[in-house]
């Protein structure tokens, strides 16, 4: 099991908590984002992953893209490792519909290549980026927290009272945040939770700072 990660990307961050909680080794393989005008532009490895993002990973000669298919292709193939994904039809839905909030929702619109865009192309000064980038995540963020509120039942997890891939897309994102200075105080519900996740073993070795490519 090879993960193409880099320890600063989000969506490379839930695929490391989710791989740890499901206990399954893997090797690193770093992609700098930044280094050489960004070695996921490399024809390498748009060889293996054509849209130029990272996470990828390879199962044995199988490669996935995208975090969220990585996850749930993670649930289908190691079945038994604890599950990501509740088994009721309406529980997967409350936890993707979650997991979506963020990964399809608040991270696209602040990752690095529409900030760089912003910059770069649109010619948008720091000062405008940067209120872009606390702009959405807040507005997110404020409607993660009301459906938490109703769905968690003990304030430790997302989903009821156990993790699911609504935890291991929060806490990246809730990182994220803290990199822009957003204030978090007004999500009560959202960092109850993330003090339990940053609890647990899984949680703590995906942290950026932990990874073998951190600078």
């Amino acid at each position: 099991m090879k993960l193409y990660s880099y320890f600063r990307s989000s969506a490379a961050y839930r695929v490391r908590i989710a791989l740890n909680a499901k206990g399954i080794a893997y090797e690193t393989a770093p992609v700098h984002l930044l280094r050489h005008g960004g070695e996921q532009l490399s024809e390498a490895y748009k060889a293996i992953n054509p849209s130029a993002l990272v996470p990828s990973l390879d199962d044995n000669g199988v490669i996935v893209r995208q975090s969220l298919a990585i996850i749930e292709y993670l649930d289908e193939a190691y079945p038994d490792s604890i599950p990501l994904l509740p088994t009721s039809p309406r529980a997967r839905a409350a936890v993707r519909a979650m997991a979506m909030d963020i990964a399809c929702d608040i991270h696209p619109l602040n990752n690095l290549r529409v900030l760089r865009y912003l910059s770069r192309t649109l010619s948008v000064a720091e000062e405008g980026r940067n209120d872009w980038y606390k702009h959405w995540i807040v507005e997110g963020l404020l409607a993660l927290e009301e459906v938490v509120a109703r769905h968690s039942t003990a304030g430790r997890f997302c989903y009821e009272d156990g993790l699911s891939l609504a935890d291991v897309c929060l806490i990246p994102q809730l990182a994220n945040a803290r990199r822009c200075d957003c204030d978090l105080t007004q999500f009560p519900a959202l960092m109850a939770i993330e003090a339990h996740c940053l609890s647990l073993a899984a949680f703590q070795e995906a942290m950026p700072d932990n990874q073998p490519d951190a600078e």
